[in-house]
């Protein structure tokens, strides 16, 4: 049985209530949900708190999972809504924080990778785009981030291709927008 459908079986299994099928699940994907979070956060640190996150949201809503879709689809999407999370909640923290001064251990702008920076800036962008137009995230993720096919982006979402498309190149043009207003 090859790998991606050991994974869509103890998917499978365990949305059925099987604890054994989820903790095989869970030790499977951890480093795939490791990886996913790495691309959206620059700071490793704060990737391995969003992993954890992912794996926590698949353990409490593995019984969510309907099958409509496949499950490594659903796994994006929840890694993905984990490291925007904890990307907003860093984010708002910082803000909180009455110091003017970075904490020791935070990034120095000036020494950040350009790579770092514009992932920064992508979700900076992100947030603006969901605050006007929600609808438009996730197939923006979906699709760029994660790299997913429309087919089964469009799956997931229950919406058709042609509105998939449309809504990607309408998030593009906003994040672009954005993107260059900074």
């Amino acid at each position: 049985m090859s790998d991606d459908l050991a994974v869509e079986d103890l998917a499978g299994r365990a949305a059925r209530g099987d604890a054994a099928a989820l903790d095989m699940l869970l030790a499977r994907i951890e480093p795939q949900v490791m990886r996913q979070c790495l691309r959206l956060l620059p700071c490793r640190q704060d990737a391995e708190e969003a992993c954890q996150d992912a794996l926590l949201q698949v353990a409490r809503k593995i019984d969510s999972f309907a099958g409509r879709s496949k499950f490594s689809t659903w796994l994006h999407i929840v890694t993905a809504n984990c490291a925007r999370q904890t990307y907003r909640s860093l984010k708002r923290r910082a803000d909180e924080q009455s110091t003017p001064q970075l904490p020791l251990d935070a990034a120095d702008p000036r020494t950040t990778s350009v790579i770092a920076g514009s992932r920064l800036d992508l979700l900076d962008a992100l947030e603006r785009l969901e605050a006007h137009r929600p609808e438009l995230v996730a197939p923006l993720v979906l699709r760029d981030l994660c790299q997913l096919t429309y087919d089964q982006i469009a799956d997931h979402l229950a919406i058709p291709v042609g509105t998939l498309k449309s809504r990607i190149h309408d998030a593009r043009l906003h994040v672009r927008a954005s993107l260059q207003a900074t």
